[in-house]
């Protein structure tokens, strides 16, 4: 109550408890605190702090309390709490704080006390309060949650910790307009489900001749809430590609680049002319809100006149087991993503072709999912 409107200088280093509250500060510069090294308790409570530098308190290495509640705090130089490892209690309530980093309190292994409320929080990222094993009381009630699916993981990390959540009946929805006015804690299960995701194969070619090569198909099912967006991750032995949604629009032209993996917006990824030089490993992500789910194979190609044989030259780790084949529409599990999928193809004698000539036919075989399992076209 002096009416300061910065931190004072000429204070003695030797000070461990350090009382600015209810003055006019509204600034704290990197040498703010800088004769104040020994400092364990800091309180800036009802100032009218805005600007908070970055370097503020990063060398107050002894800092227990830091109060600074009761300011117009919009940004904050996160990073130096870094250095804060024996904090114990934070309040930084009543301020605007309208994000967190995740890692923000990350190294706090000794924080007890956690005031967050009467802020401007719509949301939280998942893990905000992980990596503190000392935390028991938390204080996040009074912002404006926006309680899309991306703060699911806070009812229920609140159903499962032992952290005491003051008024937790008081962290409140204001969004979206059916959970308006709702606790976080009682967002219905159904609103928001993780996702699943199922890897399948498609043809209709089997017994068929083709001209231009074969074509491979993978299909990717997801199911979830809010829907799922689908992501494929190839990795070859010449490249790495990530493809984020569909690339092939309604009218069939490529919006993308990777024109070589042609994906579309029903979840199927076709691979024309399917090479040596495509085998490897492909993963299709399912993403949404609440998390991510994946599920990869690992597709290889076998082609002569003997594919069996070819296969067994190729990779000495595989052997036969007959009957065991994978027919259309099968699902690759998931428990055994990374599992091979082999593609048996032969070309046959020549045929005549209408003009009298010969025309080389390439005749698919049999798409195969685990390691090891050979069966001859």
């Amino acid at each position: 109550y002096k009416n300061l409107q910065e931190v004072p200088k000429g204070l003695s280093s030797n000070v461990t408890i350090l009382t600015l509250s209810a003055n006019r500060i509204s600034w704290l510069g990197q040498g703010s605190f800088a004769e104040v090294p020994e400092v364990q308790s800091l309180w800036l409570g009802y100032n009218q702090i805005g600007v908070v530098e970055p370097g503020a308190f990063a060398l107050l290495v002894h800092l227990k309390n830091l109060d600074l509640s009761h300011n117009m705090i919009a940004d904050f130089p996160w990073q130096d709490l870094h250095n804060l490892s024996g904090l114990q209690i934070l309040k930084m309530n009543n301020n605007r704080l309208a994000g967190l980093p995740r890692d923000a309190f990350h190294f706090l292994k000794d924080l007890r006390s956690l005031w967050l409320n009467d802020n401007e929080l719509t949301t939280l990222a998942e893990g905000t309060f992980n990596n503190l094993p000392s935390l028991s009381q938390l204080q996040i009630f009074n912002n404006p949650f926006n309680c899309s699916c991306k703060v699911f993981w806070l009812k229920k990390w609140t159903e499962n910790t032992s952290v005491s959540i003051t008024k937790g009946g008081s962290t409140l929805c204001v969004a979206p307009s059916k959970l308006k006015g709702k606790a976080v804690t009682d967002i219905p299960d159904h609103h928001c489900v993780a996702p699943s995701v199922q890897l399948t194969y498609l043809s209709n070619l089997d017994n068929t001749v083709m001209y231009d090569g074969l074509t491979l198909t993978l299909h990717c099912s997801v199911a979830g809430n809010p829907p799922p967006e689908i992501r494929w991750k190839i990795q070859t032995s010449s490249r790495r590609v990530e493809i984020s949604g569909p690339n092939v629009a309604r009218d069939g032209n490529i919006k993308q680049s990777q024109e070589r993996f042609l994906v579309f917006k029903n979840g199927t990824m076709a691979i024309p002319k399917f090479s040596k030089e495509d085998e490897g490993i492909y993963t299709c992500l399912a993403v949404n809100d609440v998390g991510t789910r994946d599920v990869s194979v690992n597709v290889a190609l076998a082609g002569s006149e003997n594919p069996a044989e070819d296969l067994l030259r190729d990779d000495p780790l595989a052997s036969h087991f007959g009957g065991q084949s994978c027919y259309k529409g099968d699902e690759m599990d998931p428990s055994g993503a990374g599992e091979k999928l082999v593609i048996v193809y032969h070309i046959p004698r020549e045929s005549k072709s209408r003009d009298g000539g010969t025309v080389p036919q390439v005749h698919l075989g049999t798409l195969l999912l685990a390691l090891g399992i050979v069966l001859c076209c």
